[in-house]
């Protein structure tokens, strides 16, 4: 979302809760405008997220956050223009005596410096499994001085009960930042949360401001009820076709020949049909058109064939018959071919070129379900809700994509799908809480389906996941731009034949 069109999208917002992708505000002089912004931005996401009652709370502490941010950039930059070393506490102490008066009397000057130099400040707003991270980051690295004199503020804060007290106690030092921390901690406080839920990061290039805001209990509950529910009724939705079964039982008997397997699928036409399509497609980039089903199932593999069932199988299962699901089908190929390039690119890895074309195609599953794909399944969950009395929100929400990647993981679960494509589902907007060794996977499917709506327009840069753009190499917008140029036509090319 970029900041500078100052008009709130509340579509946008809900599109961004409803599928866990963060809200990105960045500005480099943080004007009274921006500001205000921020506040209508944050007002309508706690809205959507049911918790329009922290509003004033989470606010204060957000714009607070940001103002000492742009301060700590504006320090940077004095220090810089005056010749003084940060690190240096003999530095330290001379600049601080004449900051603030220097920057308060010619404050246009050191914004204009601080946008020339690229200092930002960026706010980030999310929501995954279900609590509220809000993340203030200012690429002015703190120094160690600095950290401990926020950590020592943050540490006498905590002790207070009331501001009165704080007021009676807190003599504020010539940063200004003291007074502001400890009403920060005493928002938080009244608003239930620890001390856990609040703290500083430093990194090598950024300082992060973190709050964390689990979702009330009875939202939480609430969401597990029903997410349960239609899981647990994801029976009433039909097993994979009798054909796709047998070849299955095929694949996983080790006395089975290829011939046996390919007999098999050629007793079906359709599936031979897309079995060929695929082999001749891009993605096993071959001399010559393969006409023989025997021929082909050599060409894809065990691996590859398994992989073809799943994709192939849920397709079946769940439908194409309506413009909603043809879209999201179409998307799913779309992400599932990015995914599949991005791994050619930059892995040249066999195996995980099957899989992430796969966990492309099955990362939707979740939000295919409730595409109207069987009214029965759908009028259960919502009398569910009635009889529960649940709020009728929450069920739209869940139709409309919130938690759809765990319920695609449990349907996949009960599916008996692989864990890789269990993950590539269950994480693939949380890339960084996928286990370790299937963050290559995750990560592909993640930035894929970022490309996706990236193009769409739907996100812009500041939301794409740091750790796994860095795990591409990908550090600039004009990459992604460059990459999806290719991507896009190579699709359509794909999709023409």
């Amino acid at each position: 979302m970029a900041a500078q069109e100052l008009v709130v999208d509340e579509s946008k917002i809900k599109k961004a809760v409803q599928s866990g992708i963060p809200l990105t505000i960045t500005t480099y002089t943080l004007p009274h405008e921006i500001e205000m912004y921020i506040t209508q931005v944050l007002a309508s996401f706690l809205k959507i997220v049911g918790q329009v009652q922290l509003e004033s709370y989470v606010v204060y502490c957000v714009q607070e956050l940001a103002v000492n941010a742009k301060k700590a950039n504006t320090k940077r930059v004095y220090f810089i223009e005056r010749g003084l070393d940060l690190n240096n506490p003999e530095d330290y102490k001379v600049g601080m005596n004449s900051f603030k008066e220097d920057t308060l009397s010619n404050i246009g000057h050191y914004l204009k410096l601080q946008k020339e130099k690229g200092l930002y400040i960026k706010l980030i707003f999310q929501i995954k499994k279900n609590i509220i991270n809000l993340e203030i980051r200012n690429n002015s690295a703190v120094t160690k001085t600095e950290l401990i004199r926020i950590h020592d503020k943050l540490a006498r804060s905590r002790q207070y009960d009331n501001l009165e007290e704080a007021l009676s106690q807190v003599l504020d030092d010539s940063e200004g930042a003291g007074l502001g921390l400890v009403i920060l901690v005493l928002m938080l406080k009244k608003i239930g949360l620890d001390e856990d839920c609040f703290d500083i990061i430093a990194t090598d290039t950024e300082t992060i401001a973190r709050i964390v805001i689990p979702l009330d209990k009875t939202s939480v509950e609430n969401l597990a009820i029903l997410a349960n529910a239609i899981v647990e009724n994801v029976h009433s939705l039909p097993q994979f076709p009798e054909n796709i079964l047998i070849v299955q039982k095929l694949i996983n008997d080790p006395k089975s020949e290829m011939t046996d397997i390919a007999r098999q699928i050629s007793m079906d036409p359709s599936f031979t049909a897309d079995l060929l399509k695929i082999v001749n497609s891009a993605q096993y980039m071959l001399t010559k058109k393969v006409d023989s089903i025997s021929e082909a199932v050599k060409m894809v593999g065990i691996r590859g064939i398994k992989n073809l069932l799943f994709s192939y199988g849920a397709e079946k299962v769940l439908g194409s018959d309506t413009t909603d699901k043809k879209n999201l089908w179409e998307h799913s190929y779309r992400t599932a071919f990015y995914a599949f390039n991005l791994i050619k690119n930059f892995r040249k890895d066999p195996n995980l070129l099957d899989d992430v074309f796969v966990g492309g195609i099955l990362h939707d599953m979740g939000k295919i379900v409730f595409a109207n794909v069987h009214p029965d399944l759908l009028g259960k969950i919502r009398q569910f809700s009635a009889d529960k009395g649940l709020p009728l929100s929450l069920f739209e929400d869940l139709s409309a994509g919130m938690n759809h990647a765990e319920i695609g993981a449990l349907i996949a679960e009960k599916w008996n799908f692989p864990e890789n494509l269990v993950a590539a589902i269950r994480f693939h907007h949380d890339p960084e809480s996928a286990p370790e060794e299937l963050r290559d996977l995750v990560d592909t499917v993640y930035l894929a389906n970022m490309f996706c709506e990236y193009e769409a327009g739907n996100v812009s840069f500041d939301q794409f996941n740091d750790p796994s753009l860095k795990n591409f190499g990908i550090t600039s917008r004009k990459q992604i731009d460059t990459l999806l140029t290719r991507f896009s036509s190579g699709f359509k090319r794909e999709s023409a034949v």
